[in-house]
């Protein structure tokens, strides 16, 4: 993880749990696995002075990886701090989603081979373009399409953004939350480009330009108007 003179957000870094990791990983460390604490509480499982501790919860504040939580009590008096995870928080611990992902596809080509496989990615395909068109296909001009589909695509992890290059449209996905998936299944990508072209419609074309499974660090699409 990184620390010093640096922001938290957005770190990919793990959850370091061994006896020397920094302070900022062992607190996140006790409160996974003992849930939320006061910054008493924390000083006093890490040894540290009050003080100390709040530096550090500062810094995983700062970085949006805890959250404060007011937690009741019965006699007067204010309410105690307590300090929890919050979802960016969690996902510094280890996920074997990805690995669980590819072992589910392995296992569906071994019983039903790519038959079976093709018929199961068809029919993410059909669920996925009904929920898009349903969402997209009422508004009206390319443009304000393509912002909703950036809006919806970075609401599924995608890191999407819309921008414009001379008389076309860049469609930018920076991050690809199914990359386990798509790497080992290439169908996953091939439908979303379909997707993409049915939206775009008759004003324009669409092609892939950049593909992080061709070592590209995002993946980016073009959108060219047609002459009218």
């Amino acid at each position: 993880m990184r620390y010093a003179n640096e922001s938290l957000e957005n770190s990919p870094a793990l959850v370091q749990t061994a006896p020397t990791a920094a302070p900022v990983d062992r607190i996140l460390n006790l409160l996974k696995t003992r849930g939320p604490l006061s910054t008493a509480s924390i000083a006093g499982e890490l040894g540290i002075t009050v003080e100390a501790a709040r530096q550090q919860i500062q810094k995983l504040l700062s970085g949006g990886l805890i959250e404060g939580r007011q937690a009741s009590q019965a006699g007067p008096g204010r309410p105690s701090q307590s300090w929890a995870l919050t979802e960016a928080g969690n996902a510094r611990f280890p996920d074997t989603h990805p690995q669980l992902t590819v072992q589910l596809i392995g296992s569906i080509r071994q019983l039903f081979g790519e038959e079976g496989l093709d018929r199961l990615i068809d029919q993410r395909a059909i669920e996925t373009r009904a929920n898009y068109l349903a969402a997209l296909k009422p508004i009206k001009g390319l443009k304000a399409r393509l912002t909703r589909l950036a809006e919806i695509r970075s609401a599924e992890g995608y890191m999407a953004e819309l921008q414009k290059d001379g008389r076309d449209w860049l469609l930018l996905e920076n991050h690809c939350p199914i990359c386990a998936a798509a790497r080992t299944c290439q169908g996953f990508c091939r439908t979303e480009l379909q997707l993409f072209a049915e939206i775009v419609g008759e004003e324009g074309s669409i092609e892939r330009e950049e593909h992080v499974l061709a070592g590209a660090r995002r993946c980016a699409y073009r959108v060219r108007l047609k002459d009218k």
